[in-house]
């Protein structure tokens, strides 16, 4: 999907659909939007009817003829069966609602959970490629130039011949997943993810061999055994037994948001 700012370049003439109030249960939240022109759309604000009766305005007003504002409610009389109401607001997109939404854009970036893969073979590319879409920060660390190439442009990269040293900067509340090339280096980014108790998520790639063999290690190492307990290995859970990259990747995606969310609601 292309960025607002792509959108607005090839469609001059449009207007952006707001959503500034919901009651009961809505399909999506205050402060959603969509940008709306004759000939095509940017973003949802929830689908079905409702939001065909607000793109239908939307086009209208650009024909001087919608209306600024919207109260819908979502009830057997459009067809839909939410049963709560929700409140659209219609503007122009000018020059000044254009740096009010990069103003929104920033601020949204700015506070996206941090979520890092450590190593970017096949699967560690193909969960990059699935993160890519959702609001996340994401970052591919590597001991290999050649891996960093390829990676979805929202990717930040970091090339470092120590991944472990580098999780001590982490932000808390971040989500991890280790997929290195190397099991030892594996285990030397795990046991340093571990000693920290602020991570929202530790994932590794593996078997519940490697767990085992990771286990005898981290002992051996003079690492407390409990702090296993924060270590999702195998990641991707066992509900598909699929082992090709993107498979891998589309659960373990699943895992990281669950994950997140749920570190968030315990951060309240």
């Amino acid at each position: 999907m292309t960025d607002f700012h792509t959108f607005l370049t090839t469609h001059l003439n449009t207007v952006l659909i707001e959503i500034t109030g919901t009651q009961g249960s809505t399909p999506r939240e205050t402060g959603t939007f969509m940008l709306v022109s004759p000939t095509a759309i940017w973003g949802t604000i929830g689908g079905g009817q409702f939001e065909y009766l607000a793109i239908e305005n939307a086009r209208n007003l650009l024909e001087n003829s919608g209306t600024e504002t919207m109260d819908i409610p979502l009830g057997p009389e459009i067809g839909q069966c939410c049963g709560g109401r929700t409140q659209l607001r219609f503007r122009r997109v000018t020059d000044d609602v254009l740096n009010e939404l990069e103003a929104k854009h920033i601020g949204e970036a700015e506070h996206r959970p941090a979520v890092y893969l450590f190593g970017a073979g096949h699967v560690g590319r193909a969960l990059a490629v699935a993160l890519a879409p959702l609001p996340l920060a994401v970052t591919v660390i590597e001991t290999r130039q050649e891996e960093l190439a390829n990676l979805p442009a929202e990717t930040a990269t970091k090339l470092t011949a120590m991944p472990e040293a580098l999780i001590a900067a982490i932000p808390a509340g971040s989500a991890i997943a280790i997929l290195t090339h190397d099991h030892a280096l594996d285990f030397l980014i795990a046991r340093e993810a571990l000693a920290r108790t602020d991570l929202a998520y530790t994932g590794m790639i593996g078997s519940a061999t490697k767990r085992a063999t990771f286990s005898s290690w981290l002992s051996r190492e003079g690492g407390e055994k409990a702090s296993l307990a924060r270590l999702t290995l195998p990641i991707g859970g066992s509900a598909v037994r699929d082992k090709r990259p993107e498979v891998i990747a589309a659960m373990t995606a699943a895992e990281i948001l669950a994950a997140l969310a749920a570190y968030g609601q315990r951060s309240k």
